[in-house]
């Protein structure tokens, strides 16, 4: 009976032993699995504060600008895209343009440029070249720039067409009935003819679309300003009335309105006869690094 008795008890405890152990465990277990959730709910936290919120404030974007179609390609895009900019002229007249803090965002001495201070991975970030300021834009706000490849093509090549043939020529056909010290007929043809080449392709081209490359886009915005100086050139445009059409649609659009009559004050007092001006303006050769 005693033998009996101790068995028992022996039994007993170890079966008290075997439920402290797995009650143990699963305690261990709940302990262990709660870190975790804690743990992950930390990291989300974390990764949640480390993304801007969709309220997150976009400080001001620099705009370094003189009044000229090329100015107003970025002074459009930033009033469409409803952006907070700040204007900072960069009087060529005087020489802004070759100032060191100047070259600094825009080494090749041209305007407009601009410095984003809500740059990649929140840092601030300078842009100069119209055409990649246009795009780089157009990738920060998802607008007027489209993330389908086959549409952004179509965008892309009518950029390039207005920063290598009709910017170019349209302002060398200014240049040479406009400025130049003396008239050279032959130089004078050459470009007006060139402008009338090009603006005979957009006519076509709006032929059978609202705008260049389907929809309202960059592009577009890029050729608006020297597009609205077709009378500098030297062209009629009854001759064109799908871009006529297209002409008198950008110029409704109140973003392209405020974009284009971005004032400077000094700007408008600017005396193009003068010998100072002309040499900084078009007399520059290469300068020293």
């Amino acid at each position: 009976m005693a033998r009996k008795a101790v068995r028992s008890q022996a039994k007993a405890k170890s079966k008290s032993s075997r439920k402290l152990k797995s009650s143990s465990k699963k305690t261990a277990r709940t302990a262990a699995g709660g870190a975790r959730k804690t743990s992950a709910s930390k990291a989300t936290k974390k990764k949640a504060r480390a993304k801007p919120g969709a309220g997150s404030k976009q400080r001001p974007i620099e705009l370094h600008y003189w009044p000229t179609p090329n100015g107003w390609k970025i002074s459009i895009m930033l009033e469409e895209c409803g952006l907070p900019y700040i204007m900072k002229p960069v009087n060529i007249s005087t020489g802004d343009q070759f100032k060191p803090e100047f070259l600094a965002i825009s080494p090749n001495n041209r305007m407009p440029a601009i410095v984003d201070p809500d740059g990649p991975g929140g840092k601030p970030i300078s842009v100069f070249e119209s055409g990649a300021i246009l795009q780089y834009l157009g990738r920060k706000t998802g607008k007027f720039y489209p993330a389908n490849e086959r549409e952004r093509v179509e965008v892309e090549q009518w950029l390039m067409w207005q920063m290598g043939g009709l910017g170019p020529m349209a302002g060398q056909a200014h240049h040479f009935r406009h400025y130049a010290p003396e008239q050279l007929p032959y130089a004078i043809d050459r470009y007006t003819n060139e402008v009338n080449r090009l603006y005979g392709v957009m006519n076509t081209r709006l032929k059978d679309r609202p705008f260049l490359a389907g929809r309202y886009s960059i592009a577009d915005m890029a050729c608006v300003g020297w597009a609205s100086r077709w009378e500098r050139q030297g062209q009629d445009i009854a001759e064109f009335p799908h871009f006529k059409r297209w002409l008198d649609t950008l110029l409704a659009r109140p973003a392209v309105q405020r974009g284009m009559k971005l004032r400077v004050e000094e700007a408008s007092k600017v005396d193009m006869k003068d010998p100072k001006v002309y040499e900084l303006l078009f007399k520059q050769r290469a300068r020293a690094g």
